[in-house]
């Protein structure tokens, strides 16, 4: 089973928390193109490897993380706050602790 590490109550279980998509997306302004909004929300990457991604941890703080995992073999990193930079060598929490 998957492990998240939230910055708040530590090390849980996969089913505490709900997934939100790539970290990296951000909602096009309001005054936005339809067809911005239309890539914004049907036209997603899907990547095979490390990606950093949003979990919000609705059965737990409710708090939103940041969480650097591979999409591939779903090792997770490191996880932390939304704006806080996260990367496998340090900032954040790692997983590993």
């Amino acid at each position: 089973m998957l492990q998240l590490t939230c910055p708040y109550c530590g090390l849980r279980d996969e089913t505490e928390f709900t997934y939100h998509g790539a970290a990296n997306v951000h909602r096009p302004d309001a005054n936005a193109s339809e067809a911005d909004f239309f890539a914004y929300v049907y036209l997603r990457d899907n990547p095979r490897g490390i990606h950093q991604e949003i979990w919000h941890h609705t059965a737990g703080c409710r708090s939103y993380l940041k969480v650097r995992r591979d999409t591939q073999t779903h090792e997770v990193f490191a996880s932390g706050w939304p704006g806080e930079h996260i990367d496998g060598d340090g900032g954040g929490h790692t997983d590993h602790d």
